[in-house]
């Protein structure tokens, strides 16, 4: 099941990786304020204008997960623990929201805004989703997503430290990957070196 948030994703990719990452824009894409500080020091700030747009880019989707979590968990078709589940997922990405927003302050920008919940049930095509395992599956493909985008990026960045991050945002995404291929049935990946091939 292929839609719009799948390219949504891949535009994201690209534009990760089009741009150079400054090391304060991909710390503060991982919540890691200490190590934005430190190398927003170390590289003089970097490139503003094009951290935020890189970081705008992330708040877009960080609210499109939030929304879709949303849809799922008021669905009333989610029985615990998938229910439970969802919204510690749906809180993941809220922290990510305001993590982002707070960065894309701070280096003078404006946050893009987050649309409604309608708009959103357009844009994932909610009005397909009719079972628990239709919810779970768009969840897992916009988790899966996410692994690859962040995979990604890690090559384009010449520091260690970023790639760090990188990495550490994506075992995030893989964990919630994971946990819904699990609760899903699926199988794991059959061969090795999988994700962002």
């Amino acid at each position: 099941m292929t839609g719009p948030n799948t390219n949504t994703r891949r535009n994201f990719l690209g534009r990760m990786t089009a741009v150079t990452l400054s090391a304060t824009a991909l710390a503060m894409l991982g919540g890691d304020e200490a190590l934005a500080a430190a190398a927003a020091k170390k590289k003089g700030g970097g490139n503003a204008a094009g951290d935020v747009a890189i970081l705008n880019v992330a708040l877009g989707l960080e609210h499109e997960a939030i929304n879709a979590y949303a849809l799922g968990v008021q669905s009333g078709l989610l029985a615990k623990p998938m229910l439970d589940l969802s919204v510690l997922f749906q809180s993941h990405h809220k922290s990510h929201r305001d993590t982002l927003a707070a960065t894309i302050f701070q280096l003078g920008g404006k946050p893009v805004a987050e649309k409604t919940l309608a708009q959103y049930a357009i844009q994932l095509n909610a009005g397909t989703v009719t079972t628990a395992g239709d919810i779970l599956e768009l969840a897992r493909r916009l988790e899966r997503g996410a692994i690859d985008a962040y995979l990604g990026v890690i090559p384009a960045l010449g520091d260690k430290d970023l790639g760090k991050v990188a990495a550490r945002i994506a075992a995030d995404e893989t964990m919630h990957w994971t946990l819904l291929n699990n609760a899903m049935g699926g199988t794991p990946p059959a061969s090795a070196l999988s994700f962002a091939a």
